[in-house]
């Protein structure tokens, strides 16, 4: 029985500062269909808030309490270690960060920095690590699909490279850690063997889930999809389809 929803956002709902054709209408027909859910992102260059206003100015109406982000989950850890945040992450996401309480111990941050991935910032990074912070990856996504409609790098590359040179391990707060996909199926009392994952990557949104336990995960030939990735990571996709209508029509159609 399908219970929940958890659907990723660049790529499934939208690409760059547009709408895919079709998805806020899929997103209706959920809602309508009563069925609880939740928007889960890797997104790392803008804080919750803004990334609330611009889903509203694309014409997607939801709460805060529907949208979870690497960066709100990265707050809520270092409040919860008393940790204070040693910040490599792009320069409109630090605002996420503001009026931490000041501790001893210390966590890099890693996000999608952007332009500021530059020797110094991360040289100062790993300095961090090898004098004992933690690590803390928002996301340790491969790829992102650019403006450009082009596939560039994410910062994965970047958190391996410091994992490699530092000998620490990344927590990663965002997709597909299993806490994170956990916490929006808390927030909507919904357990994983009841939920579906829609997403474009075939490694965080649909592997990540699969490994978390849902009963489904459906990866959608948008965003940053490539021909052969439902066979490039393991678990595969429980189905494969168009586009976010076409993965609310599955949903829905077994829901009877």
């Amino acid at each position: 029985m399908i219970r929940g929803v958890l659907l990723d956002l660049a790529g499934v709902v939208y690409v760059g500062d547009h709408v895919l054709p079709g998805a806020i209408d899929a997103v209706a027909r959920l809602h309508a269909a009563s069925l609880p859910l939740r928007f889960v992102t890797n997104t790392t260059t803008k804080t919750k808030q803004t990334l609330l206003a611009r889903l509203t100015r694309l014409g997607l109406e939801i709460t805060g309490e529907e949208l979870f982000t690497p960066g709100q989950a990265a707050r809520g850890w270092l409040t919860e270690h008393h940790a204070t945040p040693e910040l490599l992450v792009h320069p409109d996401l630090k605002e996420e960060f503001a009026g931490l309480a000041d501790h001893k111990r210390r966590a890099v941050v890693v996000g999608d920095a952007g332009e500021a991935f530059t020797y110094d910032n991360l040289n100062r990074a790993f300095r961090a690590l090898i004098d004992g912070a933690d690590l803390l990856a928002l996301a340790k996504n491969r790829t992102f699909k650019g403006s450009d409609g082009k596939l560039s790098l994410d910062a994965g590359a970047f958190v391996a490279a410091l994992e490699y040179a530092s000998g620490k391990e990344a927590i990663v707060l965002g997709k597909p850690s299993p806490d994170f996909f956990g916490s929006a199926l808390a927030s909507m009392g919904c357990a994983p063997d009841d939920a579906v994952m829609v997403g474009d990557d075939a490694e965080a949104d649909v592997a990540g889930s699969l490994n978390a336990g849902f009963a489904s995960a459906l990866l959608v030939r948008t965003g940053k999809y490539r021909d052969g990735d439902e066979t490039r990571f393991t678990p595969h996709p429980t189905a494969t389809v168009a586009d976010l209508p076409a993965a609310v029509q599955w949903i829905v159609a077994r829901l009877s």
